[in-house]
């Protein structure tokens, strides 16, 4: 199950070739990632879903696509809108933004809930849920739930810890970052101790 720092990957947006910043998140840490990039051939995504696989499986990490093609893995990340039912994988996750699109799970593993914050990546998207609107939604959703949208600080990560979610996704802190280890390391510290604290009886 994705937990902790989630990497989605925007090429486009990157300071660095992907597959660097990738290694870079790795070695700070991260042991999930989200590939998105689709609007590349499926051959194109292919070739970068094998390299991705190889630099997360040194460290026991896990690759998600995004779409209904798992692209030779056993996991995807499928938008709201669809396909209903999701297809079988070993593991699949949805993203969401309300309790509809919540209440429409059936045999998803996870959702993600967004935006949680302003997001530079997508200007105007929103309305923000904030801390107290996501956890509000993670009260009513019937799977473990990671964070996403405008998460750049430890402080913002961890409030949405504080909220009760199982991860937090991360794109354009990153992508953008001229260091992605040093982010990645500072982002997988924030989380760590929050959870520590939060499963405390």
């Amino acid at each position: 199950m994705p937990s902790g720092v989630v990497l989605l990957t925007d090429r486009r947006v990157a300071r660095r070739p992907l597959v660097e910043v990738v290694e870079a998140a790795v070695a700070g840490g991260v042991r999930w990632v989200v590939l998105r990039e689709k609007d590349l051939s499926r051959a194109e995504r292919a070739a970068l879903a094998t390299e991705l696989r190889a630099i997360l499986a040194e460290a026991g990490g896990t690759l998600v696509v995004a779409g209904p093609d798992p692209l030779g893995g056993d996991a995807v990340h499928l938008p709201a809108a669809g396909p209903y039912p999701p297809p079988a994988a070993g593991l699949v996750g949805r993203s969401c933004h309300d309790a509809t699109e919540l209440a429409r799970l059936t045999t998803e593993d996870y959702a993600t809930l967004s935006p949680v914050f302003p997001t530079r990546t997508k200007p105007g998207y929103g309305p923000p849920l904030h801390p107290d609107g996501l956890r509000e939604l993670i009260a009513a959703s019937p799977v473990p739930v990671l964070a996403l949208g405008g998460i750049e600080t430890p402080e913002q990560l961890a409030a949405c810890v504080a909220a009760g979610v199982a991860g937090v996704a991360v794109l354009g802190a990153l992508m953008r970052a001229e260091d992605p280890t040093e982010v990645a390391a500072t982002l997988t510290a924030a989380h760590q101790p929050s959870t520590a604290t939060r499963k405390k009886p």
